[in-house]
């Protein structure tokens, strides 16, 4: 049981939020790596996806039905080479301030995901406190 519709989405964020941690750091650490490129991951936007598939979505009309399978959460991170940056003598195109920048940003993200799951389970704790007292 999922505290809301949106606690998937969030989770996959977080995961994606997560990946790219580790992508920016690898690009960091191979700075001085020769012919090495710049590397970004890239979040396949789920949210369009799941809304063009509503219409489609097949339902468990019976109990007995065995349950649908999600593989949304499998493909929907994607590593790519970043273009058009310039490089440097050794073929390097890793720029450390543009990094930095992408980390910061990128943990705060982090933060504020984890703070809205918090949130999220908190306000469905409170659902269920609320109704037991009924």
């Amino acid at each position: 049981m999922q505290p809301s519709n949106v606690t998937d989405l969030l989770f996959q964020q977080l995961n994606f939020r997560g990946e790219r941690q580790k992508v920016i750091s690898s690009n960091i650490a191979n700075i001085d790596t020769p012919d090495y490129k710049t590397k970004d991951l890239k979040f396949k936007n789920e949210l369009d996806k799941s809304n063009h598939e509503e219409q489609l979505r097949l339902a468990r009309t019976h109990n007995n039905h065995l349950p649908l399978m999600d593989s949304s959460n499998k493909n929907s991170m994607e590593l790519y080479e970043v273009q058009g940056l310039e490089e440097q003598n050794d073929g390097n195109n890793v720029n450390l301030d543009t990094q930095m920048s992408n980390m910061s940003k990128n943990s705060i993200m982090f933060n504020a995901l984890q703070n809205s799951i918090k949130k999220d389970s908190m306000w469905f704790k409170t659902v269920i406190d609320s109704s037991s007292k009924n």
